[in-house]
């Protein structure tokens, strides 16, 4: 493990996801060596590689996970693809690093969680927004006291991209059986990092409403397609330990705040605020109150709670970059610190349970 540990990425194309975030967090890393890159194309292939300064590209994902040199690969393409190649990697017994939504659903969540239990090769699941320095930081005030104990959250978050103009290549996230959806996306890497931070749903409540039932594709003469996947999410319930939660995602943007999460404790108030509204890639930034105060303030977060993002970093590569820094520990000291394939099997299961609640009204606790 002195070396760097070697990556390929299939769904490399320079303007996907992948280079946004894996490319620049792994360029800056340390531990990591970006070794091979894949595409669906071969002009697609070499355009990327000239790009990224990748020796090794391909068209197809066979030749990827046939490289010696590739330790890790990742999977960042469109979800319905996610089976076929990320079992193609778990049968090259690689360590596979999957995008979130692991799966379309939760039968074929469970399938691969399966599959790479039986293969007996690591896995990582791309849920980075608990890396965040400030939530982070916030989770440490908790767990201190210093906010006393958590009576209620509330959350309320954008989707951003769900609103009423797309373009062809994003119709897809308008559609509910392509897995993209604001629920899937947006809505849930906040529960997520909202679970991590003050504990799991003991019950929960949930609505999903289709407010938009049409969406104009801009580069398609201005084309009207339908829209099935829900883009107004409510879900309500209570935690664990007691406190209430509410969390609110609507698809678009909104003219006023697109995040705002509160914590509310016995002896103090937490405000994570952002201009973005999908929690995992925006800029945080965190307010507190405690005691006495009668208003929140600027809380700064120290260095530490940023020591595992190579310094340089901006925007959407930083918390990837802090995902790989304890993947890599995971990796030197056999720890299971990182969020896995068994762990994304939970939440596609919390995923069913809020359609569910949304569809019955309520989910019991362990549904």
């Amino acid at each position: 493990m002195k070396n760097p540990i070697g990556v390929g990425i299939i769904g490399a194309g320079q303007a996907g996801w992948a280079s946004l975030s894996h490319v620049p967090a792994l360029k800056a890393h340390p531990d990591f060596e970006l070794r091979a890159i894949s595409t669906s194309r071969p002009e697609s292939a070499r355009a990327a590689a000239r790009t990224f300064e990748v020796e090794a590209a391909f068209d197809h994902h066979s030749g990827l996970l046939a490289h010696p040199g590739v330790d890790i690969v990742v999977v960042a393409v469109k979800v319905p693809h996610h089976r076929e190649l990320i079992s193609a990697a778990i049968d090259a017994g690689k360590t596979v690093y999957a995008e979130w939504p692991l799966a379309l659903n939760t039968a074929e969540a469970s399938e691969l969680t399966l599959r790479a239990e039986a293969a007996g090769v690591r896995t990582a699941v791309g849920l980075q927004g608990r890396y965040h320095p400030e939530l982070r930081y916030a989770r440490k005030l908790i767990e201190d006291g210093r906010i006393g104990r958590v009576l209620g959250t509330t959350l309320v978050g954008s989707g951003m991209v769900w609103g009423g103009q797309t373009t062809r290549a994003h119709a897809y996230w308008y559609d509910r059986t392509q897995g993209a959806t604001p629920l899937t996306g947006a809505a849930l890497h906040t529960i997520d990092a909202l679970n991590v931070t003050l504990g799991e749903f003991a019950h929960l409540s949930a609505n999903l409403v289709l407010g938009r039932t049409e969406v104009t594709v801009t580069d398609d003469g201005d084309a009207v397609v339908p829209v099935t996947a829900a883009d107004q999410i409510s879900v309500i319930g209570t935690l664990d330990n007691g406190a209430a939660a509410s969390v609110f995602y609507r698809g678009g943007t909104s003219r006023g705040e697109n995040f705002r999460w509160e914590i509310n404790g016995t002896d103090g108030d937490l405000v994570l605020t952002a201009d973005w509204g999908n929690l995992q890639v925006a800029d945080l930034t965190l307010h507190g109150g405690f005691g006495t105060d009668t208003s929140v303030s600027p809380i700064e977060v120290p260095a530490e709670y940023s020591a595992d993002i190579p310094p340089g970093l901006v925007g959407p590569p930083r918390n990837v970059a802090a995902l790989y820094t304890n993947l890599a520990r995971d990796l030197r000291e056999g720890t299971h610190t990182v969020p896995d394939f068994t762990y994304a099997h939970g939440r596609h299961r919390l995923l069913d349970g809020i359609e569910h609640a949304s569809s019955t009204g309520s989910r019991p606790p362990g549904a």
